[in-house]
């Protein structure tokens, strides 16, 4: 069993996330949330779960998909780190340096 650790990058990106659905509707902010959340608990049992970044093309660097959002997570020997939360409708290849 692997441990889920998210980066400080990642949990900004679920807060502008939470932030930017709240001004429309503050349930379906929280709701978003949980939904992130939730998504990334197989991959302790599961690490490969997610299919590989097609933009990094590397075994490590996988992802899982919730909504409109992809969870971009790296597998390391001792736990896996959650990256990035990146909405699919916005160009990841500008933040392809930073995971």
């Amino acid at each position: 069993m692997e441990k889920v650790v998210w980066t400080k990058l990642a949990l900004k990106d679920v807060i502008q996330i939470h932030d930017y659905i709240a001004q429309d509707s503050l349930f379906y902010a929280q709701q978003t949330v949980e939904k992130i959340f939730e998504k990334v608990v197989p991959l302790e049992k599961y690490p490969l779960l997610g299919r590989i970044v097609p933009e990094f093309n590397n075994q490590q660097v996988r992802e899982v998909i919730m909504g409109n959002y992809r969870i971009v997570y790296r597998i390391n020997k001792k736990h896996i780190s959650i990256v990035r939360v990146h909405h699919s409708a916005r160009n990841i290849s500008r933040r392809k340096k930073k995971a």
